[in-house]
């Protein structure tokens, strides 16, 4: 049997079905932003290490990955 790779951000959920849901890379998979955009792949991990993101599945069954900030 073979062992599912873990990403640090999504689990168990492959990199390519999940979608940034905000910002200006709204629409971008994980995957294409671990491979272009490094830094930003980086503060995505940060920012679900501290709880503040979310993967949601939408009524299209794709994955959306959510970043919830705090005002305080």
């Amino acid at each position: 049997m073979a062992q599912q790779e873990v990403s640090p951000l999504t689990g168990i959920i492959e990199e390519d079905r999940v979608f940034v849901d905000f910002g200006e890379h709204e629409g971008k998979s994980i995957l294409e932003v671990s491979d272009t955009l490094p830094d930003y792949y980086e503060f995505l991990i940060n920012e679900k290490d501290r709880g503040n993101c979310t993967i949601r599945r939408t009524k299209d069954k794709s994955f959306r990955l959510y970043v919830n900030y705090s005002l305080n």
